[in-house]
């Protein structure tokens, strides 16, 4: 009984520094495979386009003619190109829906009349049913 609580901490450790140390090995695979011309995003979540890899660092165009030095270990990911492009320049024409096209289609057009502050008639003031005027006084 007292192995068994000696032993479970001891394979909680192992379990963790395993993981720890999978996780570190993905990131320097990761940093290893930047190039560029790779849109990458950074722990902060800036998204930018790699310029120019250095040792330690990395050039970003953040925008257009705006290049920034960043540690390798500040890119959290690199993205596919088509992923960067969808971020970068908003979802394609043919993957947003139609349906609300088609709903104003199917409604009736709606008459554009001015706003008007005085009353019309007389008659409709007395009914209450003022369209776009302020409300009839008693």
């Amino acid at each position: 009984m007292n192995l068994i609580i000696l032993l479970l901490p001891i394979i909680a450790i192992v379990l963790m520094f395993r993981s720890q140390k999978k996780r570190q090995q993905q990131q320097q695979s990761m940093q290893t495979a930047l190039e560029p011309g790779a849109g990458v995003r950074t722990i902060g979540g800036l998204y930018a386009q790699v310029k120019a890899v250095n040792d330690e660092t990395v050039e970003l165009e953040i925008a257009p003619g705006v290049v920034t030095h960043f540690t390798k270990s500040a890119i959290a990911a690199v993205l596919d190109p088509q992923e960067y492009d969808a971020i970068i320049n908003g979802r394609p024409a043919d993957d947003e829906l139609s349906e609300p096209e088609a709903e104003d289609a199917d409604a009736a057009p709606v008459e554009d009349k001015p706003l008007t502050l005085t009353k019309d008639s007389k008659d409709s003031a007395e009914k209450g049913d003022v369209e776009g005027g302020a409300p009839a006084s008693k």
